[in-house]
């Protein structure tokens, strides 16, 4: 199949392109910034542009992976949130419609789930997360553009019968995050794999998961993260002492964190539960928590990527100029 894939020069994109022309697709990258798995510089807002690329290529379907994202909040307005967030995926729908294709693979973000009272993670039990969770209160522009481009994914899927699948991926970049300093980085991604993140390889092989299935089911809408370990009735317990619950299920986990200096979660706040996924997609990540323990027993690197000096692609070939 010879797919158009945006956001090829970016951290998933860069890992999903080689993916896919290993399974036999034909891929066209397309990025605002030059990188291995990028044959055309241009927006995904350029109309004009995504329609030549279309034709010239002979497209059949479009992996739309690319666009603004939280780290882009400090050094982009909001207008180009809405810009590319938003006119992008449309552009990008109409023209897919426009060309007949029958599939239309989305990457979204759990950010968007997040309210500010889930963000503070000061109730009695953990938040489970899932795809029947609402009302969505996105806390900024970023959630607020990715849950518009959801709407119109499952509007075109409505209305045009084009078959489009959502997936709202848990965390997977490299980079340093913004909570929980008291962590190191490795520390805290290591514990994120309990409850909300997965590896750039393991969200690459879900978009091609749901490439596949994508006209079987019309329209699908998918969190994608590390299988959680825990259950819905140790909500109450992971906010009083998550480090209990994690050694009672991995008997050796507080030992072989302490050789490294790491500490388990005192509190986990919110799950990501990606149970639908495995079911309608069969798909399942392969790096776990228990991954990771092994990983340490045996002495061997760490199944993720940290790399506090990541920096986008656009970021670094930009310095600071507009996204279109």
């Amino acid at each position: 199949m010879r797919i158009l894939l945006t956001g090829s020069s970016g951290w998933l994109g860069r890992t999903l392109a080689p993916r896919l022309r290993r399974a036999g697709h034909d891929v066209t990258g397309l990025d605002v910034a030059p990188g291995a798995a990028t044959d055309v510089i241009g927006s995904v807002c350029d109309g004009a542009l995504v329609a030549r690329v279309l034709a010239e290529h002979g497209i059949e379907a479009i992996i739309h992976a690319g666009g603004l994202h939280k780290p882009d909040i400090v050094r982009a307005m909001r207008q180009d949130f809405v810009d590319v967030n938003v006119t992008g995926t449309l552009t990008l729908l109409e023209a897919a419609l426009a060309a007949g294709h029958d599939r239309f693979v989305f990457t979204s973000t759990t950010s968007l789930m997040i309210s500010e009272a889930i963000r503070a993670e000061t109730g009695e039990a953990t938040f489970w997360l899932d795809e029947s969770t609402g009302p969505l209160a996105p806390r900024n522009i970023y959630g607020v553009t990715k849950l518009a481009a959801e709407g119109l994914c499952r509007l075109f899927a409505r209305e045009h019968g084009l078959a489009c699948v959502v997936l709202r991926t848990g965390r997977f970049f490299p980079e340093e995050d913004d909570s929980d300093r008291g962590l190191t980085g490795p520390n805290l991604k290591a514990n994120e794999f309990l409850n909300r993140r997965l590896t750039v390889e393991d969200a690459a092989e879900a978009h091609l998961a749901a490439l596949d299935r994508a006209p079987s089911l019309g329209f699908g809408l998918y969190v994608v993260a590390a299988p959680t370990p825990f259950r819905r009735s140790d909500a109450a317990e992971l906010c009083r002492d998550a480090a209990a619950v994690v050694a009672r299920l991995y008997p050796d986990a507080t030992d072989l964190y302490a050789a490294r200096g790491w500490r388990l979660p005192s509190r986990i706040g919110r799950v990501y539960d990606a149970a639908l996924a495995e079911r309608d997609l069969g798909f399942r990540c392969r790096t776990t928590f228990a991954t990771i323990l092994d990983a340490l027993r045996e002495e061997r690197d760490l199944p993720f990527a940290h790399d506090p000096a990541y920096a986008s692609p656009w970021a670094t070939h930009s310095a600071g100029g507009v996204y279109r």
